[in-house]
């Protein structure tokens, strides 16, 4: 299983689309036996979903991320969590290998019904505070 995680300031992000870094956890049994802090390439729609999905992502654990991203994210064969609060990815990683993390499956955002496949910064209703 290999977990991919949005992250800002040690923590996990709020917006999907607009993270700076991805925390790259993989696991096994249970147990994280990998991790690294990877720069995506530039937001553009649909480059995040391909990038983890060329990385070999499983799961993505996230805070507020848009209907499009979800779609090819799902399409791609991985897992979202999302509407998760930002913490600390090394505690996110094991609460949810330990079945403790609660989310929701699909979008978070609201304004993304325009087709474009990834998240944008348009003064939707996530909440979502980095790189806005």
């Amino acid at each position: 299983m290999k977990i991919a995680i949005p992250v800002e300031n040690g923590v996990l992000c709020s917006h999907f689309g607009h993270a700076p870094q991805f925390a790259f956890v993989n696991a096994e049994d249970g147990k994280v036996v990998s991790s690294s802090l990877e720069v995506p390439p530039p937001h553009e729609p649909g480059v995040l979903p391909r990038w983890l999905s060329d990385n070999g992502v499983t799961h993505v654990l996230c805070g507020g991320i848009g209907g499009g991203a979800v779609n090819l994210l799902q399409g791609a064969g991985i897992q979202v969590v999302a509407g998760l609060q930002p913490v600390d990815p090394a505690v996110l990683v094991e609460d949810f290998l330990a079945g403790k993390v609660q989310g929701v499956t699909g979008s978070t955002c609201s304004g993304h019904g325009q087709g474009h496949g990834d998240d944008h910064a348009h003064g939707h209703g996530c909440g979502g505070t980095c790189g806005q």
